[in-house]
C-alpha cells in the first residue's frame, strides 16, 4: 500500500481531549476518530488492527471447536423481559419502540438471543455440547465514556456461549475456553493475570476476569505475594487485623457533641483516634428497601459483595430524603437504637472492642458504642473490600497487593440462568428419553478495548510499537531523498517484498524527518530506509521498532533478515499458565 494513496492523517499535537497513552498515540497516529463521546470511527489503519485481532479470536475460537454465527443488534424487548434483564439492567441498556410501538433493546449482550437460538434447535442429548460465537456490534449506554476505546458505547464484541448437558460437561469444557484466552491474549502481545471474580448482571457459578496490569486501568485485582490467589477487589476475601480488645468491663457508652465535623480525618483528629476504631455506617436502597452496612472505619464497603449478599437486583446510596423519613440523618449514622431496619454487619467489627459512631442525630456522635451491648445485628457477613497488607485467606501466609488493571476479557458459568422453566425455558431428551435442561457457559472479549490495551501496554515517547501479530502493516519502507534513484530502487523493492509481506510504502514527497517521525508513530515493526548513501552499495537500512535496533544489509539478503527480524518480534505462547482440564 501506498501512504501517499493511503488514509493516513498523523497529528503532532496531543489532542486535548486524550489523557491515556492509548487514546493519545490512536489519535495522533489516524487509527481512530471521535464522533461523539464513547462513539468511534476505525479509520483504515485502525480497521486493519482490529480485523488482526478478529483474526486470532476467530482462530483460536475455531480451535477449541467453536462455530461462527451472527446475531442481531436490534432486539425485541420481550425476550429480556422474560430473563428479567430488562426490568434488572439500568440505564446502560438502550430500550426504544418501533414504528409500531413495540418495545425493543439494543444489544449490549446476546444471552437471550442465542439461547431463544438453542431453544428451537437443541432438542437431543446429540446436539450436545456445542460453543457458538459471534463478533458483532455492541451498544451499551455508558455513564462516563472515557480514556478513548477502553470504555465506549459503540463496540465490536466476541460473544461466545457453550451449551452442555450437565454442570460436568460445563466445568470439563470451562479449561478449553481459559486457556484459549491466554492464548488469545498472549498473540496480541499481551501479559494477562486471570483473576476470580463476580460473575454481576450475568449471573452464574463462577467467572474470572483477564485483567492487564496498567495504571489507566479502571479495576482493581489482588495477588497474594505467597500463592496463586488472585481476584477482583469486589470479591476478594482476606484474613482482616482485628479490632483492638477492651476490657471485660468497657466503659459506658456517651454521647459527645461534634459540631459541623463529619469526615473520618476530622473525627480521627477531634476523638485522637484510629480509623480502625470507627464504627462505618453507610445508608443504601436496596430495590427500594432502606438497608444499613456496617464495617469498621479502617476499610470500606464493598457494594458488589453487599448486593451479592442481598441478591439485589439494584443498589444505590440512599438519599437524605430516604433518611429523613426514617429519622436519620447522613453522616451521623449507627446502628444504636435503630428498629425495623434491615442492617448487614462486617464480622471485622467484634463484641470486644469499642467503637466511635453516628449519633442517629445532628451534630453527635457515640463513644464506647459496644456490640451486644449498646446494639445487635443479626446478619453478620462479609461485605468489606480487602486492603493491601491483609492476610491471603486462601494461604494464611501471604500478604496481598493490590494492582490497577484493564479487563481484556471475561468468562463465566451461566449454569442454567438463561434455561431455567422461569427464563428461556430449555431442555433436551437425554439418552433415556427424560427432560434435562440444558447448561451454559459465556465468555466475552471487546475487541477495541484489546486494541487500546495493546497501545497501552506497547508504546514509547515516539509513539505505538505495536507487535507483528496486530501491527496494521509489518513493514513501513521509506524513501529518503528526491533522486530518482533512490525513488525508482524503492519502487522496485515495495514490488519485489509485496507479495510475502504486508508493506506500507511511504512514497510522500516529505522530508526524512517528517518521513521517520511518522513511522515511529505508526508503530510498524519493521522500518526500511533506502537512501542514496545506501543505495550506491545496494544496501538497505532495517530498524526494529520494538528495540531500535538498527541493521544495514545488502538487498540480495532482505528478505531473510527480514524474516529473523519479524520471528523474534513474535509473542510467546509456550510458557502460559493454564487451567488443567
Amino acid at each position: 500500500m501506498r501512504y501517499s494513496r493511503y488514509f493516513i492523517h498523523t497529528l503532532y499535537e496531543v489532542p486535548k481531549e486524550a489523557e491515556t497513552p492509548s487514546h493519545i498515540l490512536l489519535l495522533r497516529g489516524s487509527y481512530i476518530h471521535p464522533l461523539a463521546a464513547g462513539i468511534y470511527s476505525l479509520l483504515p489503519l485502525g480497521h486493519r488492527v482490529a480485523e488482526k485481532i478478529k483474526g486470532i479470536i476467530r482462530e483460536e475460537m475455531d480451535g477449541i471447536g467453536g462455530i461462527e454465527l451472527t446475531m442481531p443488534v436490534l432486539h425485541p424487548a420481550e425476550i429480556w423481559k422474560k430473563t428479567g434483564r430488562y426490568f434488572d439492567i439500568g440505564p446502560e441498556l438502550f430500550r426504544l419502540k418501533d414504528r409500531k410501538d413495540r418495545d425493543f433493546v439494543l444489544a449490549m449482550t446476546n444471552e437471550e438471543t442465542v439461547t431463544d437460538i438453542a431453544r428451537q434447535f437443541l432438542r437431543s442429548y446429540r446436539d450436545l455440547p456445542v460453543m457458538l460465537y459471534h463478533i458483532q456490534t455492541k451498544i451499551r449506554d455508558e455513564a462516563r465514556p472515557r480514556a478513548g476505546l477502553l470504555r465506549v458505547r459503540e463496540f465490536f464484541m466476541k460473544d461466545a456461549y457453550s451449551f452442555h448437558p450437565d454442570f460436568q460437561d460445563l466445568d470439563a469444557y470451562y479449561p478449553k475456553i481459559f486457556n484459549a484466552y491466554l492464548r488469545i491474549f498472549a498473540r496480541c502481545g499481551l501479559k494477562s493475570v486471570p483473576i476470580e471474580a463476580d460473575s454481576g448482571i450475568m449471573g452464574g457459578t463462577g467467572s474470572h476476569e483477564f485483567m492487564l496490569e496498567s495504571p489507566n486501568g479502571e479495576d482493581q485485582f489482588v495477588l497474594c505475594s505467597k500463592c496463586d490467589y488472585r481476584a477482583n477487589t469486589e470479591k476478594a476475601t482476606a484474613l482482616k487485623p482485628p479490632s483492638p480488645a477492651i476490657s471485660k468491663d468497657p466503659p459506658p457508652m456517651e454521647k459527645v457533641a461534634t459540631p459541623g465535623i463529619k469526615t473520618i480525618s476530622q473525627l480521627m483528629e477531634f476523638f485522637g483516634a484510629t480509623d480502625s476504631l470507627f464504627l462505618k455506617t453507610v445508608a443504601y436502597e436496596a430495590d427500594g428497601e432502606l438497608v444499613l452496612a456496617m464495617t469498621r472505619g479502617d476499610y470500606d464497603i464493598s457494594e458488589t459483595k453487599l448486593t451479592n449478599h442481598l441478591k439485589a437486583k439494584r443498589l444505590e446510596l440512599a438519599s437524605e430524603d430516604t433518611l429523613l423519613k426514617k429519622g436519620l440523618h447522613g453522616g451521623f449514622l449507627s446502628p444504636v437504637g435503630i428498629r425495623g431496619i434491615r442492617m448487614i454487619l462486617d464480622p471485622l467489627v467484634n463484641e470486644g472492642s469499642a467503637y466511635i459512631a453516628g449519633g442517629n442525630e445532628p451534630d453527635v456522635h457515640l463513644r464506647n458504642a459496644c456490640l451486644g451491648r449498646d446494639f445487635q445485628v443479626a446478619e453478620r457477613v462479609d461485605i468489606s473490600e480487602v486492603k493491601p497488607g491483609d492476610v491471603c485467606a486462601q494461604c494464611g501466609k501471604g500478604t496481598l497487593e493490590i494492582r490497577r488493571g484493564i479487563e481484556l476479557g471475561h468468562t463465566f458459568k451461566l449454569g442454567i440462568k438463561y434455561t431455567a422453566e422461569d427464563s428461556m425455558d430449555v431442555t433436551f431428551l437425554d439418552a433415556a428419553g427424560e427432560q434435562k435442561r440444558v447448561v451454559m457457559g459465556c465468555y466475552g472479549i471487546g475487541v477495541e478495548r484489546l486494541m487500546a490495551s495493546v497501545a497501552e501496554q506497547w508504546h514509547d515517547e515516539a509513539g505505538l510499537v505495536f507487535p507483528p501479530t496486530v501491527a496494521p502493516f509489518q513493514i513501513i519502507l521509506s524513501s529518503l531523498g528526491r533522486k530518482q534513484e533512490v525513488v525508482e530502487a524503492a519502487d522496485r523493492l515495495y514490488s519485489r517484498l509485496g507479495s510475502s509481506f504486508e508493506v506500507l510504502y511511504d512514497d510522500r514527497d516529505e522530508s526524512p524527518g517528517v518521513k521517520l517521525k511518522d513511522a515511529d508513530l505508526l508503530g510498524i515493526p519493521i522500518r526500511l530506509v533506502v537512501s542514496q548513501k545506501l543505495q550506491k552499495d545496494e544496501q538497505v537500512e532495517i530498524k526494529v521498532r520494538q528495540t531500535g535496533e538498527i541493521v544495514i544489509c545488502r538487498q540480495t539478503e532482505l528478505e531473510e533478515k527480514l524474516n529473523q527480524a519479524l520471528a523474534a518480534l513474535q509473542p510467546m505462547t509456550d510458557d502460559l499458565p493454564c487451567m488443567l482440564e
